[in-house]
């Protein structure tokens, strides 16, 4: 796992089956990270719903849905599955 301090941001971002997103970061980097455990706290619950979370789009560096909604780079970097 890396730290909060070893991130970058992201670049492309691709909905996956079972609530995955699929992951670009800027430093070439690719990952997936798995949103289900988040979708039952707070804000994130909205994207229980199959077709908000596919909405997920690049925005500010980092994931978004709509304007309301994001999720800090330095968490995706963090927690995601890297490919390479």
């Amino acid at each position: 796992m890396s730290s909060v301090f070893d991130f970058s941001y992201i670049s492309q971002v691709k909905p996956l089956e079972d609530y995955k997103l699929s992951l670009v970061f800027e430093n070439g980097k690719q990952g997936v990270f798995d949103m289900k455990p988040y979708l039952d706290k707070g804000v994130f619950t909205v994207l229980k719903d199959i077709e908000k979370f596919n909405t997920v789009r690049v925005a500010w560096g980092t994931v978004a849905w709509g304007a309301e909604l994001d999720i800090a780079p330095e968490r995706l970097y963090s927690d995601s599955k890297m490919l390479n």
